[in-house]
């Protein structure tokens, strides 16, 4: 084989005009190489007769695994076949093979129709919240994202249960104003799952005449617009912040969220608040009658005139102990009636296992512990039950008049 010069050298001579068997006898080449390098496309270049590689008998023993367990790690696939070369050089032939053997998701590109869909999430942000008996807790965030216009409501919530959910969810529907036509959720165990919502959300969603969309697991897309706005929510309001009570942080949040709004979203090329008009226009009205959410439970008044609420006692007026008394509670206030009469009225409490007395209910219980404890009054002698002894006597002719 010539050279890269020679082959440009004959070719420059040749160019020139210069006879192939003088540049053969000038080369001391034969002029069947000067025809061949005269001929040629491209430059000679040397070529390496293949050999077999050290990882050919291996690989269809990796490749039988990888039909059964696609994810299986490199490590584990070298461990079962035995492999003790360079693990650089195995997992190369891995990387190489492993596309032919995962199943193939395509995600489509949705669009979305105004007033069509809202997209909820729950956002735990990456820092703990101070709470009433002084610990601190990572609290979730109820978010609600218009797919249309890409408007953001949002609030801190006590705990993931479906009573909190949805009282948080009513919330912030009527935040916006009006009802999406539906209201997609991934996989959240307060909401529901598969087909089949949680005990209460049923009832919720055919109130406001809206439909439920329960995501089946692995399609993260179908709620990428909201997930998208957790991840901005950590980068861009979370950084240099503290927050003093849950409270303070949805009042921050609700401050931050207000120019969030105003910021024109590169996949729509307007500002969330510029087409939220629109997307509002297509959704449906609130409902013309009061929701009844939140916690709600009965039970029989014990001795200790206190009633639980999630993980927190709560004291009632002592005197409607042993009476049914009704446990009503929202996000910010628990109260108890009985025949219809408030008998306790508390701050719900965001921390757990407190309890929450008020001091007017204490000294109740001890006025009537001690009534209870003084005794009974003797009955007067007047009292028409009450006999002289003397009768008897002179019945039974013990003394003078009675029977002989």
């Amino acid at each position: 084989m010539i050279t890269l010069e020679d082959w440009a050298l004959i070719r420059r001579l040749t160019a020139e005009g210069v006879p192939k068997a003088r540049i053969a006898e000038r080369l001391g080449i034969s002029r069947t190489t000067v025809l061949k390098a005269v001929r040629s496309e491209s430059p000679p270049r040397y070529e390496r007769a293949p050999t077999g590689s050290s990882f050919v008998a291996f690989e269809p023993r990796v490749r039988a695994l990888l039909a059964e367990t696609p994810d299986m790690p490199a490590t584990v696939l070298a461990e079962r076949v035995g492999w003790s070369g360079s693990i650089t050089w195995f997992r190369e032939n891995v990387r190489r093979l492993r596309p032919q053997f995962r199943p193939i998701d395509p995600a489509d590109r949705l669009t979305w129709d105004p007033g069509d869909a809202a997209q909820c999430d729950l956002w735990f942000p990456p820092r703990k919240i101070p709470l009433e008996d002084g610990t601190s807790k990572l609290l979730p965030v109820l978010v609600i994202t218009a797919a249309y216009s890409r408007f953001m409501v949002a609030r801190m919530i006590p705990t993931r249960t479906t009573e909190d959910l949805l009282l948080a969810s009513w919330e912030l529907i009527q935040q916006l104003g009006r009802v999406p036509r539906r209201l997609i959720w991934d996989n959240e165990a307060g909401i529901g799952r598969g087909h089949r919502p949680a005990q209460g959300v049923g009832a919720f969603m055919g109130t406001l005449a809206t439909k439920l969309v329960l995501l089946p697991p692995r399609d993260p897309e179908s709620k990428g617009v909201v997930e998208r706005r957790n991840g901005w929510f950590e980068t861009s309001f979370m950084p240099g912040r503290s927050f003093a009570s849950p409270e303070d942080f949805t009042l921050q949040f609700a401050d931050w969220l207000d120019p969030a709004n105003r910021r024109v979203v590169r996949t729509t090329g307007a500002a969330p608040v510029d087409r939220l008009e629109a997307d509002r226009a297509a959704m449906l009205p609130l409902p013309p009658i009061p929701l009844h959410l939140g916690w709600r439970n009965s039970i029989r008044l014990g001795r200790d005139y206190y009633v639980r609420l999630d993980t927190n006692d709560y004291s009632v007026d002592p005197t409607v102990i042993g009476r049914i008394v009704d446990v009503f509670a929202d996000l910010e206030q628990v109260r108890v009636r009985a025949d219809g009469r408030i008998v306790a009225d508390h701050a719900r409490v965001w921390a757990r296992g407190t309890t929450v007395t008020d001091p007017t209910h204490v000294e109740t219980a001890a006025r009537l512990r001690k009534q209870f404890q003084q005794p009974r009054a003797v009955a007067s002698a007047g009292n028409d039950l009450t006999r002289d002894l003397a009768d008897y006597d002179r019945a039974f002719g013990l003394i003078d008049g009675g029977l002989r």
